[in-house]
C-alpha cells in the first residue's frame, strides 16, 4: 500500500519540475527494496513509500523526456516541408477556416522515426474528413499558447495530449487513398454519426450539439454561452463524455449479459467474470466511440484493473483498490495528471468509500443516497476551489437533477439513436435536451461563490477537513474538519500597501489588457478579443476580486474591446470610461469619455488622463485612445493605447512634462507606426512593456522599432516570450513574468523571432 501512495506521489512530483533531471539517478530508490523487508513496520512503510516515490518519479521522468523528443526540431522551426498526413479525429471548425488533428508519417529528420500529432490550420474550404489521407506542403512551428496565474493552462493540456506541433497548409494539397486502420474505421463512424445528428437536428442547433457531444464525444459545437451555463451550475462534467457516462454504460451492460446468463445459464462459467467482462467490453466500446479521450481512456483503465483484480480473487480492501486503480492508470498514462478530471473522479469515489468506512451496517437506500450526495459535495469543494476558484451553490441540486437525467436517460437513449437509424429517436433526444437545457436555465440563476485562489498548504488543508468531515466520526472530529476548510474558502490574497501599484499586463495573445491594482481599488485597462473574456475573469476571480471599480476602453479595436461585454456580464464594474463611444454598443452601461483633465487618487496612487481630447478629429480609431498616467511615489507608469506617431506629436507639444514615466505600456503592440525616437526621449522609461500574440499575423514588434528601444537603452519585456507580466511599484520595484514564476519543463521556451511588419 505504502508503495503504491508513494509511486502516485511520484508521478504527480513530475509537473512542477522546471528541468528533468537523469530518470537513471531516481532508480537508485530500488536499493530501498531491501530495507523495507524488515524492521518495525514504521520503518517498512517508510522505505516502501520512499521506493515507490522514487519509481514513480522515475517513471514519469522518462515518459516526460519522451514526449519531449517529440518537440519540433529546430532546424524544421518555420520551414515549409512536404509530408504524407493522416486525419485523425474529426475536423473543427475554427475563426479561419477548420482545425484538424493529424498524423505526420515519419521521416528522417525527426529525432523519433515514429508519427507525430500535429495540429493542422486549414482554410475556409472543405474540412478534411476523418481517415483521408494527404500529400501536402506544411508550414511547421511549435506549440504555444498564453501563459497566465490563474485559469486554463492550454499548454499543460497540450503537452498532455501530446500535441506538440501546429501546421499551416502551404499550396495546393493531393488526395491519397483513405487510411484503412482500426482508428480511421472509428473516426469515419463517428464523423456518419455526428453528420447524421446535425442533418436529422438541423432546426436544432443548440440541443444537435448536445447530442453529438454525448455520443461521438465532439464538443465544439456547444456554444460559449452553454459553456458558461454549465459552469455556473456545476455541471460541466455531466455534458463531456466522462467517467460516469462511461461507467454507466459499463453498469448497463453488465447489468444486461447478468440477465441474459440467470435466463441461459452457462455451465462450467463463471457469471460473476462473464458480467465484469460485458461491462468493460462496453466501455471499451463507447471509449471508442467517444475518441479514446483521456477521460474516457481513466475510466476504462480503472474497469480493466477490476476486472483483472476480480480474476485474480484476491481479497483486498476498497481503499486498496482504489489506490491500485489508481497507480494502474498513471502507469499506463502519466500525463493524466495534469487533467483535473482525474482528482475530480478519483476523489468523488474515495469520498464515496469514505461515508461507509466503520460502519456496522449499512444504511438504507435513502441514508445512502443522502450520504452519497452530501460526501459528492464536500469533497468536490477542495479541487473545484483549487482549480476553477469557484463553488456553484446550486451545484448539488443541478447534478442532483442531471446526473440521473443525462446519465440515465439521455445518454443510453443517444447511443441508442446512433445505433438505429430512426429518426425519431433524435427528435426524442432533442426534446431531452431541452429539457435539461431549461431546467440549468433556473439553477443559473443561483449565485456562485467566487473564492481566491489558495495555496497548496490551504488546499492540502482543505482536503483533510473534507475526509473529517464526510467520515463517520463524531461530531468532534467532524467540527474539526470544517475548522480546516476554514482558510480555504476565506483565503484574502495580498493586496500592494498604500501608495504601492501592483500592474499585471495579463497575456491575451494579440491584444492588450492592463489590470492596475492599489490596496483597495481595481481598474482594467482593455480586455483584449473576445476569447480573452476566460483569461480575464479566471485571473480577476482567482485574485479575489469581485467587482472592478473601474474600466477603461482605450479605442474601438477589437483587440482592445472585444471581450468587454462578456466581462460586464461575469463582473460588476462601478465605472466605466471610453475612448470612443462606439465601444459602448451591446454594453447596456453609462460610460463617461476620456478627457484630459480628468485625475483622481485611489490610496495614495494618482490616475491622470492625457489623450484624447475633444477637438481631434484624425481618421480611424487608433488616434483616439486613451492615455492614462499612474503615478506613485515609487514610479509611474504610462498605458499609450494605440496611439500612433501624430497622437506621440501632439502628446509632446501639449503634455511633455507629463510623460516622463517609469514604464511604458508600448503603444500599439510595437507597431513601426508608434514609438518615435522623440516620445521615447520625452517618456525616458526603464521598461518598455510590449503585450504582443506569438508569431502573429501582424508581426508586431517591429524590428526598427526593437532596434529604436534598445538604442535608447530601454529593457523590452514582450508577454509572448514571458507571459503574464507583474510590475511592482514599491521601495524596490519587482517586475517578474508568470513564465520566470512558474518555469516547467513542458512549457515552450525559445524566444520569439520576430517578422516584418505590415503595421
Amino acid at each position: 500500500m505504502s508503495a503504491l501512495i508513494g509511486f502516485v506521489c511520484g508521478v504527480t512530483l513530475c509537473v512542477w519540475l522546471a528541468e528533468l533531471p537523469d530518470w537513471r539517478w531516481l532508480l537508485t530508490s530500488c536499493l530501498l527494496w531491501p530495507l523495507q523487508r524488515s524492521g518495525p513496520l514504521w520503518w517498512r512503510r517508510g522505505c516502501a513509500g520512499l521506493l515507490g516515490i522514487g519509481l514513480g518519479l522515475a517513471w514519469g521522468v522518462w515518459q516526460a523526456g519522451q514526449r519531449l523528443a517529440e518537440r519540433l526540431p529546430g532546424a524544421l522551426d518555420g520551414q515549409v516541408v512536404e509530408r504524407v498526413v493522416t486525419v485523425r479525429d474529426l475536423p473543427v471548425a475554427s475563426t479561419f477556416g477548420h482545425r484538424v488533428l493529424a498524423e505526420l508519417a515519419p521521416q528522417a529528420d525527426w529525432p523519433r522515426r515514429q508519427a507525430v500529432r500535429v495540429r493542422l490550420q486549414l482554410g475556409r474550404g472543405q474540412p478534411w474528413p476523418a481517415g483521408s489521407r494527404w500529400r501536402v506542403r506544411l508550414r511547421l512551428q511549435p506549440y504555444h499558447a498564453t501563459a497566465n496565474g490563474h485559469g486554463f493552462d492550454a499548454e499543460a493540456w497540450l503537452w498532455a495530449q501530446g500535441m506538440l506541433v501546429s501546421a499551416r497548409v502551404v499550396g495546393r494539397p493531393q488526395r491519397l487513398p483513405d487510411a484503412d486502420d482500426w482508428q480511421a474505421r472509428v473516426d469515419r463512424l463517428r464523423a456518419r454519426v455526428a453528420q447524421r445528428t446535425a442533418r436529422v437536428l438541423a432546426g436544432q442547433p443548440r440541443e444537435a450539439a448536445l447530442v453529438t457531444a454525448l455520443t461521438v464525444g465532439v464538443q465544439q459545437e456547444i456554444a460559449r454561452e452553454d459553456w458558461t451555463l454549465f459552469a455556473r451550475t456545476g455541471v460541466t462534467h455531466i455534458v463531456s463524455i466522462s467517467g460516469l457516462h462511461v461507467g454507466m454504460v459499463a453498469g448497463l451492460a453488465a447489468w444486461l449479459v447478468r440477465q441474459g446468463l440467470r435466463r441461459w445459464p452457462w455451465p462450467g462459467r463463471t457469471p460473476r467474470l462473464w458480467v465484469a467482462l460485458g461491462g468493460l467490453l462496453a466501455a471499451g466500446a463507447y471509449s471508442l466511440l467517444a475518441g479514446w479521450s483521456v477521460p474516457t481512456r481513466r475510466t476504462f483503465f480503472m474497469l480493466a484493473v477490476a476486472c483483472l483484480l476480480l480474476c485474480w480473487r484476491r481479497a483486498l480492501t476498497p481503499m486498496h483498490i482504489w489506490w491500485l486503480a489508481l497507480a494502474a492508470v498513471l502507469l499506463l498514462d502519466p500525463f493524466a495528471v495534469y487533467f483535473p478530471g482525474l482528482w475530480l473522479s478519483f476523489g468523488l469515489v474515495a469520498a464515496l468509500m469514505t461515508v461507509t468506512l466503520g460502519r456496522r451496517q449499512p444504511p438504507d437506500k435513502w441514508q445512502a443516497m443522502l450520504a452519497a450526495q452530501w460526501a459528492a459535495t464536500v469533497m468536490s469543494v477542495v479541487p473545484l476551489v483549487g482549480f476553477f476558484s469557484a463553488l456553484p451553490l446550486v451545484s448539488p441540486l443541478a447534478n442532483g437533477f442531471a446526473i440521473p437525467w443525462v446519465s440515465l436517460l439521455v445518454s443510453p437513449l443517444c447511443l441508442l439513436a446512433a445505433a438505429i437509424p430512426l429518426d425519431a429517436l433524435l427528435w426524442l433526444c432533442a426534446w431531452l435536451c431541452r429539457v435539461f437545457y431549461l431546467v440549468m436555465g433556473w439553477c443559473a440563476a443561483v449565485p456562485v461563490w467566487w473564492v481566491a485562489a489558495p495555496s497548496w498548504p490551504q488546499l492540502l488543508a482543505g482536503g483533510l477537513g473534507a475526509l473529517w468531515l464526510i467520515a463517520p466520526l463524531g461530531w468532534a472530529a467532524r467540527l474539526l474538519g470544517s475548522l480546516l476548510l476554514i482558510p480555504l474558502l476565506c483565503h484574502v490574497p495580498a493586496r500592494p500597501a498604500a501608495g504601492q501599484l501592483r500592474a499585471t499586463v495579463l497575456d491575451v495573445g494579440q491584444g492588450l489588457a492592463v489590470w492596475l491594482q492599489t490596496a483597495r481599488h481595481d481598474l482594467l485597462y482593455d480586455t483584449g478579443v473576445a476569447a480573452s473574456e476566460a483569461v480575464l475573469v479566471a485571473n480577476l476571480r482567482g485574485s479575489g476580486v469581485r467587482r472592478l471599480d473601474a474600466l477603461m476602453l482605450s479605442h474601438h479595436d477589437a483587440d482592445h474591446d472585444g471581450a468587454a461585454p462578456a466581462l460586464l456580464a461575469n463582473m460588476p464594474v462601478q465605472q466605466l470610461w471610453l475612448g470612443q463611444a462606439a465601444s459602448a454598443q451591446g454594453l447596456g452601461q453609462g460610460f463617461a469619455l476620456c478627457r484630459p483633465g480628468r485625475r483622481w487618487q485611489w490610496d495614495g496612487v494618482r490616475f491622470e488622463v492625457l489623450w484624447p481630447t475633444a477637438d481631434w478629429h484624425e481618421d480611424g480609431n487608433n488616434p483616439h485612445s486613451c492615455v492614462l498616467r499612474v503615478v506613485t511615489r515609487h514610479g509611474s507608469l504610462l498605458l499609450t493605447g494605440d496611439i500612433p506617431q501624430s497622437v506621440e506629436t501632439q502628446l509632446l507639444t501639449r503634455q511633455r512634462a507629463m510623460l516622463a514615466s517609469t514604464v511604458l505600456i508600448v503603444p500599439h503592440h510595437g507597431s513601426k507606426t508608434s514609438s518615435s525616437m522623440a516620445f521615447l526621449q520625452a517618456v525616458a522609461p526603464r521598461w518598455a512593456v510590449m503585450s504582443v500574440g506569438w508569431r502573429n499575423r501582424y508581426g508586431h514588434p517591429h524590428p526598427t522599432v526593437l532596434a529604436r528601444y534598445q538604442s535608447a537603452g530601454v529593457q523590452v519585456l514582450r508577454t509572448d516570450e514571458l507571459g503574464a507580466l507583474t510590475l511592482l511599484f514599491g521601495p524596490r520595484p519587482v517586475v517578474s513574468g508568470w513564465r520566470q514564476q512558474a518555469p516547467r519543463h513542458w512549457r515552450s521556451g525559445p524566444p520569439v523571432v520576430a517578422g516584418q511588419s505590415r503595421r
